[in-house]
């Protein structure tokens, strides 16, 4: 275990990885704690307020229960089994017992509509489904177009099968099924930013690969009286493998609640009240947390945050809100927490993503694969072979061929390193703006709008021009209260001008109600993109 005082030099140089060979996540996380008397696993706020909590003994016995209840309605090792809940004990249980049978998990969000849930089942193959009544709703009408989801599992009804009678009448006696760690433990849909989304799918020793991404942006993590909470749905990697299953690894206990909308005002009570100590938040649910007055105290230890640079103004405003730094994270649903910012390990650099985490090798490329040397811009990449990384694409091997240069595993995010290691993100590939010979990056332009006190939220992007190929267009949120007003516009492009340079400031703002985010909270600036050219045409 990383000890204060560790340098980060000497940390990623002795680390080595100790990968089994035979390796099942619904074990590591449930079974082996199960035997420790009453510990506890999970807290679950409902919706009403009301509070369940639930012992990794429990979470045994029901997810034994559970897998033995598949295995008889006909679901065998290989099978994918999609799991449409939002945070809960049931969701829990459902991918425990599915990686106990040796099944393929296949996590979705309940916002999904039909077009979403019917191109992910049926892409996938799903051959079973755990949900409730009101998604269950929305699947029932694809079903003629999905001959192989075969089984439907309600946990409030609506369903032929019933997740509480399953589990009433289901043995508690289970030997997992053996697996290695290289076999197939899940299937993430990637968010959509660049286009359709891709079965990303993982390998068990995926969790493993995770850790040190955990523990070093979590201070040392796990330590006494830690608690886990974020408000990233499970049905995500962040969600998943950010939080549940490392702190159950750890066998510490993570905070369920589920949030229709993120409420900034209520995740601050929901913290207080539960003595929360670590949190991942996604730096939109910061944004809206920045904004609520006078919150009250908190007491956590460790922020993580990843997905969005945060700039200056949201590290500091946490060094005030929470009295401890927000260590930024990077990573994809193909290779998760690659980089990352510890500040009891090494210096954070506001705008920086950090240093490579322990256990991974990651450089700035060229398009042919050659690493760049400090200061070049190119692609943030990561060799092969690395636990974390994904097995392949579902369905897609050329797109699973055209990720990788030889054993460089492409992101497809530009960045460039610093003489000291640091790595500092400029956008996707897609996402850069080039302005009369200009190639600009999209989140130091968004560092910048958010300075300003008049705006809540921001998105810069390029958009077609005849003279400089592209300028930059910033969508602005107005803070409560505020008119977005051509004078307010102006006053904007002068503090970009002024803060960063002429030509980077937004030749063109626009004032909208709210920004189009992907599940995560990440800014889909492919929409902002597409609505710019409509209103050109």
């Amino acid at each position: 275990m990383l000890q204060p005082g560790d340098s980060y030099d000497a940390v990623y140089g002795g680390f080595r990885w100790d990968i089994p060979q035979r390796y099942n996540i619904g074990v590591d996380v449930c079974d082996k704690w199960a035997r420790d008397g009453d510990r506890l696993a999970l807290i679950h706020e409902t919706a009403h307020g009301a509070v369940q909590t639930f012992s990794f003994a429990r979470l045994k016995n029901l997810s034994d229960r559970f897998a033995n209840a598949l295995r008889s309605l006909g679901v065998t090792r290989g099978d994918r089994v999609a799991v449409l809940l939002a945070q809960g004990p049931e969701t829990a249980v459902a991918h425990i017992a599915a990686y106990k049978l040796g099944a393929v998990v296949m996590p979705l969000f309940t916002l999904f509509g039909p077009d979403a849930l019917e191109y992910r089942l049926e892409n996938s193959g799903a051959k079973a489904i755990i949900s409730d009544a009101e998604n269950l709703a929305k699947v029932s009408p694809l079903l003629d177009r999905l001959p192989a989801l075969e089984i439907l599992i309600s946990i409030d009804g609506g369903a032929d099968h019933d997740y509480c009678d399953l589990i009433e009448g289901a043995d508690a006696g289970l030997t997992p099924v053996d697996t290695a760690a290289e076999d197939p433990a899940m299937i993430v849909y990637t968010s959509g930013t660049t286009g359709p989304p891709k079965g990303t799918l993982h390998a068990h020793r995926v969790l493993l690969g995770h850790l040190p991404g955990v523990q070093t942006p979590h201070e040392y993590f796990p330590q006494g009286g830690d608690l886990f909470w974020t408000p990233a749905d499970w049905a995500w990697i962040g969600g998943l493998l950010n939080v549940l299953f490392p702190a159950w690894h750890f066998g510490v206990p993570v905070l369920a609640h589920r949030m229709a909308k993120f409420d900034a005002s209520r995740a601050f009570e929901l913290i207080a009240r539960h003595g929360v100590r670590n949190s991942f938040l996604p730096p939109t649910a910061l944004k809206l947390m920045r904004q609520v007055e006078n919150p009250g105290p908190v007491d956590l230890r460790s922020v993580g945050s990843g997905g969005e640079s945060l700039g200056a103004e949201l590290l500091a405003w946490g060094e005030e809100a929470f009295g401890l730094t927000i260590n930024e994270f990077y990573g994809q649903t193909e290779a998760n927490l690659i980089l990352s910012n510890r500040a009891g390990l090494m210096p954070v650099r506001a705008g920086s993503v950090g240093r490579p985490v322990p256990g991974h090798e990651v450089a700035v490329v060229d398009e042919a694969g050659t690493v760049l040397d400090a200061g070049q811009t190119g692609q943030v990449a990561v060799r092969r072979p690395d636990p974390v990384m994904f097995l392949e694409y579902w369905d897609d091997p050329s797109a699973t061929v055209a990720k990788f240069i030889g054993d460089w595993c492409l992101t497809g995010d530009l960045a460039r390193m610093d003489e000291d290691g640091y790595f500092w993100f400029v956008g996707r590939n897609d996402d850069v703006i080039t302005s009369a010979g200009y190639r600009i990056g999209p989140a130091e332009i968004e560092d910048c709008l958010m300075k300003h006190p008049a705006v809540a939220m921001a998105a810069a992007v390029g958009v077609p021009d005849d003279l400089r190929t592209e300028i930059v267009k910033a969508f602005i949120v107005p803070a409560a209260g505020v008119d977005g007003t051509p004078d307010l516009a102006r006053q904007i492009q002068d503090h970009v001008k002024s803060q960063l340079a002429a030509h980077e400031y937004p030749r063109e703002v626009e004032f909208v109600s709210e920004l189009p985010l992907t599940a995560t909270g990440k800014i889909m600036r492919r929409l902002l993109r597409d609505r710019s050219a409509d209103c050109g045409e």
